[in-house]
């Protein structure tokens, strides 16, 4: 196909839609969300979200804050961040607990103003509280005593189920061969079914054609050459 042939598409960036209608649930996630769902009625006011990249744990996580009119901040902004104000703002998203360096103390200060305040925590990672290189005994202990709840790596059926829902979101009419090929192809997670439906939506568009089995082959062998 000559670039003659191609039309031009414009490549506008487009953010992950964190809406409660845009999540999915399945047994992969089902325990996490109905944690959630049950949120203010938990019998203790911090609560870890846990479990791997691309998951779904900032998905769950943005539509608590929503609903709770949380403050949100990556842990690594803590040093930077006004603690006693941030407690009393009666509810916590603090994400990537598990990525921050240098912060705990802060970490602590911040769990234990919320308790007092009675402020609702909520605090994002990859891992339990010990993988997480804590050298701060007080904090790796109040970790460790906080409730947790885990979304594991996407299953089949949430994978197939999400790359439908990006494709109807981006009004692209495909045959179910198309999902069924690249739902045992692409990396689980929510980021990847993501990444290739964007990919695909461009590439319909230069070619103006539909998106089929040969063109999802083509686009995913691309994607995974520039890895």
């Amino acid at each position: 196909m000559t670039d003659h042939s191609r039309q031009l598409a414009l490549h506008l960036p487009t953010e992950p839609r964190f809406g409660r209608e845009d999540f999915l649930v399945s047994p992969s996630n089902q325990v996490a969300y109905e944690a959630f769902e049950r949120w203010p009625d938990w019998h203790d006011p911090m609560l870890l979200l846990l479990g791997p990249t691309g998951a779904g744990k900032s998905h769950l996580a943005a539509i608590w804050a929503r609903r709770a009119k949380a403050r949100v901040l990556a842990a690594s902004a803590l040093p930077l961040a006004d603690l006693p104000a941030l407690a009393q703002a009666g509810a916590i998203l603090l994400e990537d607990a598990d990525k921050a360096r240098g912060v705990e103390r802060e970490m602590f200060h911040l769990i234990n103003l919320a308790r007092s305040g009675g402020a609702s925590l909520v605090m994002t990672a990859r891992s339990w509280p010990d993988g997480w290189g804590v050298a701060l005994p007080d904090l790796l202990s109040r970790l460790r005593l906080a409730p947790a709840v885990e979304i594991a790596e996407p299953d089949d059926a949430l994978v197939r189920a999400v790359l439908v829902k990006l494709f109807v979101d981006k009004q692209l009419r495909i045959d179910t061969s198309v999902v069924e090929y690249l739902a045992v192809r692409i990396e689980r997670s929510l980021e990847s079914a993501r990444t290739i439906v964007e990919a695909l939506d461009r590439e319909a568009l230069e070619r103006g054609r539909a998106v089929s089995r040969p063109m999802a082959a083509e686009v995913l062998k691309r994607l995974e050459q520039s890895s």
